[in-house]
């Protein structure tokens, strides 16, 4: 059995993004493979304690997946700040075909598109792919699950760290499908009693409904905030009012614009333009949206450059839904070029961090090796990118952690899901399986 069929029979997906299918990339051929540790959510440490705890795991991940794609170089990207996971990778290197490489402090420095261009100095085209230029970039702990895959490990836990208002800040592994609420109880409970759960990055991450939402592949940890956090109130606005604000209020001053990454990288970008597709007539709206089409949704133009709070990240997200419905596939006709104040322009972490008012949370999250145990996990049929995975169980039926629970159909893009404890299939529903101890 080779690598990529061991991955997809242990539901590798990537650990850090919208969950791509991994074993999709490791038939790939190309140039560079860069192993993602910048991890620039604020407040969000979990990469940093994996590749400090898990050194060796991802290392050999790394290699693997270097082999399958017969890549000739590989990087480890991780912030230079970070002197522990760099000393920690650094000594299970044994390769002189890999290196790390240097990120700094900014957001977004873990986006694909920035850390491909700091490392090879490459642009992917507008629309396009890392693989396109020769490039494959997958996060450090999606390589840890390669390595875990190699030996027959399937994929049922996942790496979380949790801060902000909870008595003790803390990273470590969940099994997959337990609750948000039994996370926080992990981390010792909240220091406020009324509190709001944002998941997987405060920029770019969502404010949890309730404290039921589950654990799935992608999710990188919590924060939790209290209730009257300004940010928590700018994260649970209606659309509505979200876009009936943003059409009133916007001056184009372009402060968005001038400040968005992928616009300074290159790409047609153009969050002020979208904005007026809110205006007082809807002449040209298609034209403005299409600005919208290269976002990456990293949430800095609502959340940093916009002096009078409005939302372009949203409005550019409702674009490209529009732009999906009526069939509008924008094509940059100019070239990638790089805008020369890029460089000055970068935002700095702890600038973000002052500006959205959390330095106070800006705290370490160590390791810790217990788990928290659940007696109930309900696991989510789609975790990835592609298809819902089909139920291979039924009701009433007992189940070992580490079985195959559902799998794709057979030719669509999927990925397996595995029981993440050892107990009975209580409930299947459209969305997932229910599964309590005994």
């Amino acid at each position: 059995m080779n690598l990529a069929e061991k991955i997809y029979d242990a539901g590798v997906v990537g650990a850090g993004g919208a969950g791509f299918p991994t074993h999709i990339k490791a038939k790939s051929q190309v140039e560079y493979f860069l192993a993602n540790g910048a991890e620039c959510e604020p407040l969000v440490h979990k990469d940093y304690e994996l590749m400090i705890g898990h050194a060796a795991e991802i290392v050999r991940g790394v290699e693997l997946l270097m082999a399958a794609t017969k890549a000739k170089h590989g990087y480890f990207c991780i912030k230079s700040k970070n002197e522990g996971a760099i000393e920690a990778i650094e000594k299970c290197i044994v390769g002189d075909n890999q290196e790390i490489f240097g990120l700094g402090d900014f957001y977004p420095s873990g986006d694909e598109f920035e850390v491909v261009h700091s490392v090879t100095g490459r642009l992917i085209p507008a629309g396009g792919i890392p693989i396109d230029i020769g490039c494959l970039v997958s996060n450090v702990e999606t390589c840890y699950n390669i390595a875990r895959a190699e030996n027959d490990k399937p994929v049922t836990e996942k790496f979380v760290s949790i801060n902000g208002a909870v008595n003790n800040p803390c990273a470590f592994f969940a099994p997959i499908g337990i609750a948000l609420d039994g996370l926080i109880e992990h981390a010792g409970g909240t220091t406020v009693d009324d509190y709001a759960i944002i998941i997987s990055g405060l920029m770019m991450g969502a404010v949890a409904l309730d404290g039921n939402d589950v654990v799935t592949k992608t999710t990188s940890g919590l924060i939790v905030l209290p209730k009257n956090h300004y940010l928590v109130g700018l994260k649970e606005k209606p659309e509505h009012q979200r876009l009936k604000v943003s059409r009133s209020a916007c001056d184009q001053c372009s402060y968005c614009t001038e400040l968005c990454p992928r616009y300074l990288l290159g790409y047609d970008v153009q969050p002020h333009q979208v904005m007026r597709s809110l205006g007082f007539t809807k002449t040209g709206a298609g034209v403005w949206n299409q600005k919208a089409a290269l976002c990456s949704g990293c949430g800095l133009c609502t959340l940093y450059s916009c002096p009078e709070n409005l939302f372009p990240k949203e409005v550019c997200d409702r674009a490209k839904i529009d732009l999906n419905k009526e069939n509008i596939n924008y094509i940059q006709t100019k070239p990638v070029k790089k805008h020369p104040l890029k460089e000055a322009r970068r935002v700095p972490l702890q600038q973000l961090l002052k500006r959205l008012h959390l330095k106070q949370f800006d705290v370490p999250t160590p390791y810790i090796a217990e788990k928290p145990k659940p007696r109930l996990v309900k696991i989510l049929l789609k975790q990835h990118i592609g298809e819902p995975a089909m139920p291979i169980v039924e009701e009433g039926r007992s189940v070992s952690a580490g079985q195959v629970i559902g799998e794709p159909a057979a030719g669509k893009l999927g990925a397996k899901i595995h029981a993440s404890i050892s107990g009975v299939v209580s409930k299947i529903t459209a969305d997932y399986i229910q599964i309590e101890k005994r």
